[in-house]
């Protein structure tokens, strides 16, 4: 993870705001008082975290992953081939 610090992050903002979302890589801003430092992600990189972290924290959600997780190791399950539509 990159960082930067504030001065150079605020007089090249447009600059820094394209690279986070096209690099899809979080940005460190960096303060004089590191208690003031920031991190720099993309809108779509933060919701797809904040649904990770949804899933995650859902009891009935990762019990049904980790049990699939696990028919699949034991080999009970399908592997099927993707259909490319044209």
């Amino acid at each position: 993870m990159e960082a930067v610090a504030y001065s150079n992050f605020r007089q090249h903002l447009k600059e820094y705001l394209r690279q986070v979302n096209m690099d899809s890589e979080p940005l460190i801003v960096t303060n004089k008082n590191p208690d003031d430092n920031v991190v720099v992600m993309s809108k779509d990189d933060y919701d797809s975290w904040m649904e990770t972290m949804r899933v995650q924290s859902n009891t009935y959600l990762m019990n049904k992953i980790h049990q699939g997780e696990e028919e699949f190791s034991q080999g009970k399950g399908l592997v099927k081939e993707l259909i490319e539509l044209d």
